[in-house]
């Protein structure tokens, strides 16, 4: 069912990774100050009849809507439960359950969504109090004995004839989704089981919300104030830029407001390096200060730990507590562990297959990483000085630097010559080029016709090419904002489509945490950062064209999360092709195409330290599983023992040093949908460069045959959604089940 669960994740994210102008700024949310609590007559929230308020919406509106709605809905869900037993059929039963929970999910999405883009004091504030009501009443939908034999009924009337009938099948799915969801719901426990499950269920949705605030926190807490321009020495314009503005941001904040403001200077400074991804990532690369490195790396690695200056930011205890919770939680389902839970329902059997693929991958992976990092290690021992001539090996806060310039070296050109070349506007033009290509439709600004919740957000309108028809909308954020937004990217669900809603327009979230515009530049993206916008698109995507009518599986909803990562990673295998990037790449300033010569090199370098990644994440998603598969919190072992048996087989040519708290901030497992499912990366890019392979194999250069399999690729993995079980789904486009092989081949491991 799609019900507002905030024990469950709502939004898809990239991994642990000017198309219109800019709408009016909204009034800001952490300073809005309200001397008397709204009405419900008067409240932003409970207009629901179209996009969100977002200019008018304040956090003293959340708690009297969600009173409201609470009051209403549970009305409602109590009258059809003394129904249930009698529903003639599929349309008195899911779709009705849909209208009445509808309400709570529209205004706990904004509030949730709000929370990522907009924290602040008061909302956290707002958040928390209303999660309790939410949290119970969400469990009183999942545990409704009424709705599961209703659920019971019709799917044991589901007729075999309806196979291949695309509405039947999307009914099917439904129910047997619904009926699953219910029973890891609990909707099956009595007495003092039942009891101990929702406690745990109410304290997992407020453990799962401290962390991410806590992670929020530690981030912005940091930051390192440089006035010793020697310091800097080499480091990109760009990057310069970006911590002169963070300078002159803080000075400011301390200011009065009669007081002249400062204004950045790149040049002579201050600068301020934070913890923010495109702060971190310019120190690391480009640093030439091995202590500052140091520093700012040991900072980021500890965030939310033990090391933090206040204990109500260290994590340990939220996780220990998080994994202990869930392990008890699953048994009492009857699970051997919260690993067997979460694959019930998605496309991997066992823990056994998932380590399979992991150790398949690895044992081209490993050979690999060890002969990148040796070189690079040679590199920094040949070009670094006296300092690194005698270690006998890089440490951590090296590697990054000494690859990137080693990659300078091999490939011969910088991150910083490739920049100007990847101006945000222009790159969205090239993106909605590529989607134009190969799904017939176009993506049009749409200004002032959506309120935003920042000045920087961007809203679109996607139509259908062939018939012009209006089919979704979707709004981008696309800059690090790291006052009141959480790191990372990921797409969300604004409005899904939904034929009992009378919905057919669905809208995404799309947000990134890129480099922002400074210094009277655009936003000069590095190519990374044009990857991930590509790999949320693709998320946005198959939200935006799905063909599915029934809200419960329309859209990425009831798609198995190991197979939802599909189309995102799809999706950034275009950055590779030829036609796609010369959509894009033009210098900001004099509108020049991006010479062959560094296109190529850009191609070339696609598979630099390839073997380093992909052992990485494998780490990531076999950690993930033993802690949720084999760890026992109540043992002596503690999750940082876990972490170094598992890097020990997975990265052992660069162990975690003894201060990583990277667990501390691994959001994707503690805070988001990813327990026990990080592995979906890697299980899903096998099938997304199976799925590029389809183009390969009809010739990237033959465009007739490349918009033909694109066509077939929206009409089937982005329209199917959750209607059709994916592997069918995957059959129906490439005509078979997927191999590595492509997998292997892009990635140079064959």
């Amino acid at each position: 069912m799609s019900q507002p669960d905030p024990c469950l994740p709502r939004s898809l994210s990239a991994p642990t990774a000017a198309a219109g102008a800019v709408c009016p700024a909204p009034a800001a949310l952490a300073s809005s100050s309200v001397s008397s609590p709204p009405t419900v007559d008067t409240n932003p929230l409970m207009d629901q009849s179209g996009l969100p308020k977002f200019s008018s919406i304040d956090p003293s509106h959340l708690e009297p809507a969600i009173e409201s709605i609470l009051s209403d809905i549970e009305s409602k869900f109590s009258e059809f439960e003394s129904s249930a037993a009698s529903a003639s059929g599929y349309d008195d039963v899911l779709p009705e359950v849909e209208k009445i929970q509808y309400p709570l999910g529209y205004v706990w999405g904004v509030a949730g969504h709000l929370n990522g883009v907009k924290n602040s004091p008061e909302l956290r504030k707002a958040y928390e109090a209303a999660q309790p009501r939410v949290v119970q009443t969400s469990t009183k939908f999942s545990q409704s004995a009424a709705l599961y034999a209703a659920l019971e009924k019709l799917s044991k009337e589901g007729s075999s004839d309806d196979a291949d009938d695309f509405a039947a099948m999307q009914r099917q799915r439904a129910v047997e989704g619904s009926l699953r969801s219910m029973r890891n719901s609990g909707v099956g426990l009595e007495g003092e089981q039942k009891e101990r499950f929702n406690e745990i269920r109410m304290r997992m949705a407020e453990l799962t919300t401290t962390f991410s605030n806590n992670v929020l926190d530690a981030t912005k807490e940091f930051g390192l104030d440089v006035t010793d321009g020697d310091v800097l020495e080499g480091t990109p314009e760009t990057a310069r830029a970006m911590w002169a503005t963070m300078a002159a941001q803080k000075i400011n904040e301390e200011k009065g407001e009669d007081e002249e403001k400062v204004v950045p200077d790149p040049v002579n400074g201050p600068w301020r390096i934070t913890l923010d991804g495109p702060s971190y990532m310019s120190t690391m690369q480009h640093v030439k200060d091995r202590g500052v490195r140091e520093q700012i790396y040991k900072a980021y690695l500890t965030r939310a730990s033990d090391f933090s200056s206040e204990d109500k930011m260290n994590n340990i205890p939220l996780i220990d507590e998080i994994l202990t919770l869930r392990a008890e939680a699953s048994k009492i389902l009857g699970y051997s562990n919260y690993a067997e839970q979460s694959l019930d329902g998605k496309m991997a059997p066992s823990v056994d297959s998932v380590t399979e693929l992991s150790d398949l991958v690895l044992e081209r992976a490993l050979p690999a990483a060890r002969r990148e990092l040796q070189e690079v290690t040679d590199h920094a021992k040949a070009f670094g000085g006296e300092v690194y001539a005698s270690l006998d090996k890089l440490e951590p806060w090296d590697i990054t630097f000494w690859s990137e310039r080693l990659r300078e070296q091999k490939f011969d050109v910088t991150e910083e010559e490739l920049r100007p070349y990847f101006a945000l506007p222009a790159v969205l033009e090239g993106l909605f080029g590529l989607a134009g290509r190969l799904f017939d439709i176009d993506i049009e600004a749409a200004e002032g016709q959506a309120e935003v919740w920042n000045e920087d957000v961007s809203f679109f309108h996607v139509k259908d090419r062939s018939t012009g028809k209006h089919v979704a909308s979707f709004y981008l954020d696309p800059y690090s904002r790291p006052a009141d937004k959480r790191g990372g990217a990921w797409m969300d669900v604004c409005l899904g489509k939904s034929k009992a809603m009378g919905c057919d327009v669905p809208v995404a979230y799309l947000t990134c945490n890129g480099s922002p515009p400074s210094d009277g530049k655009p936003s000069l993206m590095t190519f990374r950062e044009v990857e991930t916008l590509f790999h949320e698109a693709g998320h946005g995507l198959q939200h935006m064209l799905t063909e599915a009518s029934e809200g419960d599986v329309a859209g990425i909803n009831g798609v198995e999360w190991d197979a939802v990562e599909l189309p995102s990673q799809f999706m950034e295998n275009w950055c590779y092709d030829r036609p796609t990037v010369y959509g894009f790449a033009k210098h900001y300033e004099t509108g020049e195409p991006l010479p062959e010569e560094l296109f190529e090199k850009l191609r070339a370098q696609r598979t630099f330290n390839v073997g380093m990644m992909s052992c990485r994440q494998l780490y990531f998603g076999q950690l993930d599983m033993e802690l949720h598969s084999n760890y026992d919190p109540a043992s002596s072992e503690s999750i940082f023992d876990v972490q170094k048996r598992v890097a020990a087989k997975y990265v052992p040519h660069t162990p975690p040093l003894e201060s990583d708290r990277f667990l501390c901030t691994f959001g994707h497992i503690f805070a988001g949908g990813y327990a026990a499912g990080y592995y979906s990366y890697k299980w899903a890019e096998v099938m997304s460069a199976d799925a590029f392979g389809a183009f390969e194999d009809v010739g990237l250069e033959n465009e007739d045959a490349v918009q033909e399999v694109g066509r077939r690729f929206r009409k089937t993995v982005l329209a199917l959604g959750g209607g059709v079980e994916p592997m069918e789904v995957y059959r129906r486009f490439r005509g078979r089940e997927p191999t590595p092989d492509a997998l292997l081949r892009h990635n140079g491991l064959v």
